[in-house]
C-alpha cells in the first residue's frame, strides 16, 4: 500500500472525525431533487416556532441503541479544525454553511442549542498494535501505515457526525434555505481557514436527499488533499425548530487506493432514519 498523502495532523482528526471534512479536504451537498433546486417542503409557518433546549436536543440526539449495526459516541474528544465558527473564515461567505457543516458546527446563524454525535459502524475489540501507544508525529513510516489499517478495520468503512441545532421562529427555515443556496452558488468550490490551516475545496454537487423531515438538501464536496481528490456526503434536514446535520466519509479515502477518494457511498440511510424518529 502506498503512503497516505494527507498530513498525520489530517489523519488524526480523520480518525477521530471531527472537523473531518475540512480535515482531510473534501465534503459533498445536494438537494432532494437532485438537481441543485431549493429544498422542498417547510411551506408552513413556523412564526411562533420555540427552539429545543440543550437538555431536550440532549434526549433528541441519536444514541447507540436507536440504530442496530453502529455504535454512537462523543464527537469532542479530539482537536477540531476550528474551536468555534468565529474562526472560520470563508473566502465567499455564500459558501459559509456548507463549511460550517464540514467542520462540525451548526449551519444557521441563530441557533440556541446545539450538539453532535460520532456515529461509526459496530465492530468487535481490535487487538492494539506494538505502535498503538505512540502519537502519529512519533511513528515510523512503517508504524504509521500499521496505525492507519487498524484504524480503518475498527471503525469500518463510513464514519458520520451526527449534529442537531434548534432555532426559533423561521431560524430552522432560513437555515435551510441559506445551506440550498450555497449548494447552488458554490459549485466550483470555495477556500475555507482557521488559524494557520487552509483548506480548499474544488466542488460541491448536488445529490438527491432522504425526504426526511419537513425539507432537506444533500449535497457531495470534492476537496484537495495533497494533491488527491476525496469526496464527503452531507445532508441537512429540518425538523420544525429543529435542524439535523449529517456528513459522512468514507475510510478508504485514506487508504492510498487508486479512486478510493471518490468512491460511490451516501450518508448511511438507517442512521437518517433513526435520527429522524427520534424527533418526530
Amino acid at each position: 500500500m502506498k503512503r497516505f498523502t494527507l498530513p498525520r495532523t489530517g489523519i488524526a482528526a480523520a480518525a477521530s472525525v471531527l472537523s473531518l471534512a475540512l480535515a482531510t479536504g473534501c465534503s459533498d451537498s445536494g438537494s432532494d431533487s437532485g438537481d441543485g433546486d431549493k429544498a422542498t417542503g417547510g411551506k408552513e409557518s413556523t412564526a411562533a416556532a420555540k427552539a429545543l433546549s440543550s437538555a431536550e436536543l440532549e434526549k433528541a440526539i441519536i444514541a447507540t441503541s436507536d440504530v442496530d449495526g453502529y455504535e454512537v459516541t462523543s464527537a469532542t474528544d479530539s482537536e477540531p479544525f476550528a474551536a468555534s465558527k468565529k474562526e472560520v473564515k470563508v473566502v465567499d461567505e455564500k459558501c459559509a454553511p456548507i463549511a460550517y457543516v464540514l467542520t462540525g458546527f451548526a449551519p444557521g446563524d441563530s441557533e440556541a442549542a446545539y450538539l453532535n454525535r460520532q456515529v461509526t459502524p459496530a465492530t468487535e475489540e481490535v487487538e492494539p498494535s506494538a505502535s498503538s501507544s505512540k502519537s502519529l508525529e512519533d511513528m515510523t513510516d512503517e508504524e504509521f501505515e500499521d496505525a492507519m489499517e487498524n484504524i480503518t478495520g475498527a471503525l469500518g468503512s463510513t464514519m458520520t457526525i451526527v449534529s442537531l441545532s434548534s432555532y426559533e421562529g423561521d431560524g430552522a427555515q432560513e437555515t435551510l434555505a441559506s445551506v440550498s443556496e450555497a449548494v447552488e452558488g458554490c459549485a466550483s468550490g470555495f477556500t475555507a481557514a482557521a488559524g494557520g490551516d487552509t483548506q480548499k475545496f474544488t466542488k460541491v454537487v448536488s445529490e438527491k436527499a432522504s425526504g426526511s423531515g419537513d425539507e432537506s438538501v444533500a449535497f457531495a464536496v470534492t476537496g484537495d488533499a495533497d494533491g488527491d481528490e476525496v469526496v464527503v456526503k452531507g445532508e441537512v434536514v429540518r425538523h420544525g425548530s429543529t435542524v439535523a446535520t449529517y456528513y459522512s466519509i468514507n475510510l478508504a479515502a485514506f487508504s492510498g487506493e487508486t479512486g478510493a477518494g471518490t468512491a460511490d457511498y451516501d450518508v448511511p440511510a438507517e442512521i437518517i432514519k433513526a435520527q429522524a424518529a427520534k424527533l418526530s
